[in-house]
């Protein structure tokens, strides 16, 4: 003879509140230590918050870099190209060699003033 055993979780439905305010959801105990971590997954999660800032930090001066970069080579090309429109109204106006000397002139000019 063996005893039957119970049968197994058998759902348990709360009965009707004193209140009567059924349709609130149940509220659990207040347990005020409940939600706190200790003191080493506190200092690891802020160790892993720091890498992430740096990583993104990282990229995202990588980015402002290239982005420096791509802004920069737009303002040489623009500016080579400007001299090179003066350059070429000059020419129509004077000689080309007198043009020629004139550019070696202000390269020097340049080199010296940076």
């Amino acid at each position: 003879m063996s005893i039957p055993a119970a049968p197994p979780s058998i759902l348990t439905t709360p009965g009707i509140r004193k209140n009567g305010k059924q349709w609130h959801a149940q509220k659990s105990a207040f347990r005020p230590k409940a939600g706190q971590t200790s003191f080493e997954k506190r200092t690891q999660e802020r160790k892993a918050l720091a890498a992430t800032k740096a990583k993104e930090k990282e990229m995202k001066d990588e980015k402002e870099e290239e982005r420096q970069r791509r802004i920069q080579a737009i303002k040489d090309k623009r500016a080579a190209k400007e001299e090179k429109e003066r350059y070429e109204k000059m020419a129509e106006k004077m000689h080309r060699k007198r043009v020629e000397r004139l550019k070696r002139r202000e390269k020097r000019n340049k080199m010296l003033k940076s």
